[in-house]
């Protein structure tokens, strides 16, 4: 029973964390673990086509990452902070749930002045509440229409790189650090198994016959929140919104029933159909915050397969994976990868699981 944190620590050298992503989305590297057998095949993300045939059934997560992360300063003293805006708390009242850096120099009355190159001020916060250690509510005070304020925003915004890609975020990030298939505004990370998914290879799948679900799930940063307990069924995840409609719905079951195979590409898809169990252990319409923490022993009830990148050691994100594909075959595979040395992390290369 692997249920201590310590049982998924594992040493990573720093060169293996990607820093860049690959030339072509496609064209990462994959690996294919076999959970019937535990054969480890390595591959081209584009061959994850050899894999799926007509009636199988593949969920992505839609959420659109925004550009969440801005450089301002502080009034009077000028200093330097940098606001990360992890969600909207009220649309009118412009109020925002953000961490700052450094935090203890914020405090509530304080105004934050956020500036384009030209050091033109474009948008001014107030400081309204201390909610955390790190983190503050602040209101933008901004009297123009909400479409020129998003405007401003997405201006001003930085891509929300993870700190552990340790150069400057560039204009190609924009891009990069989101799905091609990204709809829905919300999320403040990539659900980074989709990145792997060009235009083109998804044309292929569905010419192949294979079925496509969407659903939303805002990655907040709850995903990436280390555990500070050994004990794992003590552990609290951040609630994260998730809305599943009745279509997506229709395309899982279908396949489900079919006895085909049903494919979460990522973390965050496989945690929002685990949150969207029927009775019967289909998948069910569903909207609202989950705070579903998936760690072994686990029983999953809709996918058969899944798509993955190559987490951080001790996260909640191996932890899943482990679940899945049982511990032993994937702390195995995780050491195939260093050897091989595969790319890790959000920019990093794939594993498929079946």
């Amino acid at each position: 029973m692997r249920t201590k944190l310590s049982h998924f620590a594992f040493d990573l050298p720093k060169e293996l964390i990607a820093q860049y992503p690959s030339a072509n989305r496609d064209e990462s590297r994959m690996m294919v673990v076999h959970r019937d057998t535990g054969k480890i095949e390595h591959r081209v993300f584009k061959d994850i086509l050899e894999y799926f045939q007509e009636g199988d059934a593949m969920i992505f997560n839609n959420t659109k990452v925004f550009p969440a992360r801005l450089y301002g300063r502080k009034e009077k003293t000028g200093a330097k902070i940098e606001v990360f805006l992890l969600r909207e708390l009220n649309h009118e009242a412009r109020l925002w749930d953000v961490l700052v850096d450094p935090a203890r120099k914020i405090r509530v009355g304080n105004k934050l002045y956020f500036s384009d190159e030209k050091d033109n001020d474009i948008l001014v916060a107030e400081v309204v509440d201390n909610t955390t250690s790190r983190g503050r509510t602040i209101r933008f005070l901004y009297d123009g229409p909400e479409e020129e304020f998003q405007k401003e925003l997405y201006a001003l915004g930085n891509t929300p790189l993870p700190k552990y890609i340790t150069r400057p975020a560039e204009e190609m990030d924009r891009d990069r650090f989101q799905t091609v298939f990204a709809k829905e505004t919300g999320a403040v990370a990539a659900p980074t198994a989709g990145l792997h998914f060009s235009k083109e290879l998804l044309k292929r799948l569905e010419i192949k016959g294979v079925d496509f679900a969407e659903l939303t799930l805002h990655v907040g940063l709850g995903t990436f929140r280390s555990i500070d307990v050994e004990d794992l069924s003590k552990h609290k995840m951040d609630a994260e919104y998730f809305r599943i409609t009745q279509d997506a719905v229709d395309v899982v079951n279908k396949a489900k029933e079919g006895d085909h195979k049903v494919c979460a590409v990522g973390t965050t898809a496989m945690r929002a159909i685990e949150s969207a169990v029927s009775a019967e252990g289909l998948l069910k319409p569903a909207e609202g915050w989950t705070n579903k923490f998936i760690y072994p022993p686990y029983d999953f009830s809709i996918a058969n397969a899944m798509i993955s990148n190559f987490h951080l050691p001790k996260s909640s994100l191996l932890i899943m994976i482990c679940a899945f594909g049982g511990y032993d075959l994937v702390m195995e595979a995780y050491q195939e990868a260093k050897k091989e040395k595969y790319n890790f992390f959000s920019y990093g290369d794939a594993m498929l699981i079946l």
